[in-house]
């Protein structure tokens, strides 16, 4: 009678009985529940988030007549660490049109162990400004490096402009629910090894308490 009233009684929202349905699932539906919510998650976010494209530029170190062409190489590698200072960004901010603060953020500098070469990548939103801003970079880089060239004997020359990507190099939204699927899966599956067993909740065994253990005693 008690029980057929608090059910009465208990609202329609109530999360008590949907709790004990969610307690009698199997301990192996984590895994697929997991991997479908990180597939929409990661799907949504690649269709929201804004595509990015990324554009590069290079550069090559050459020596002088007369110098060891070994210092080309030396020479790329130090330009390389200095694309990104603020005395070459400061230069290409200009013809960019983009803040110091953008160019520090969107562009990358690499240089080869067996190439006198430097890559200028840059990303941004728009295919055509992350060519622009490759480019602009690396006309920098080579107009403050050859300010030195008498004393350095090697010279910067841009050996290929930065053209407008085709494609995003975002990852697309397939590759970001592929991403977002596994995600989900292995959070289940951790989620599935560390979650207690049932049974190993229940109350432990009683212990005799000391009156029990007096009787025990006089029996003897």
């Amino acid at each position: 009678m008690t029980d057929t009233l608090s059910r009465r009684h208990r609202p329609a929202g109530h999360p008590a009985p949907m709790l004990a349905r969610v307690k009698r699932l199997p301990a192996w539906w984590l895994l697929p529940a997991g991997a479908v919510l990180g597939a929409l998650t990661g799907g949504v976010y690649g269709a929201v988030k804004t595509p990015q494209y990324t554009a590069t530029s290079y550069v090559i170190a050459v020596p002088e007549k007369g110098s060891d062409p070994t210092a080309a190489l030396g020479f790329a590698t130090a330009y390389g660490r200095v694309a990104t200072q603020v005395a070459v960004l400061g230069d290409a901010q200009v013809e960019s049109g983009v803040s110091p603060q953008t160019l520090r953020e969107s562009v990358q500098a690499a240089t080869s162990p067996d190439a006198p070469m430097i890559s200028i990548a840059a990303t941004a939103a728009k295919p055509g400004k992350a060519a622009d801003i490759a480019n602009a970079v690396s006309r920098s880089l080579t107009n403050n490096a050859n300010h030195t060239k008498d004393s350095t004997r090697v010279r910067l020359l841009q050996l290929s402009r930065a053209v407008k990507p085709q494609a995003p190099a975002s990852a697309a939204p397939p590759m970001t629910a592929l991403v977002g699927g596994c995600a989900g899966g292995l959070l289940g599956g951790l989620t599935l090894l560390v979650r207690p067993r049932r049974g190993e909740d229940a109350a432990p065994a009683s212990v005799p308490g000391p009156a029990q253990s007096a009787d025990i005693d006089r029996d003897r």
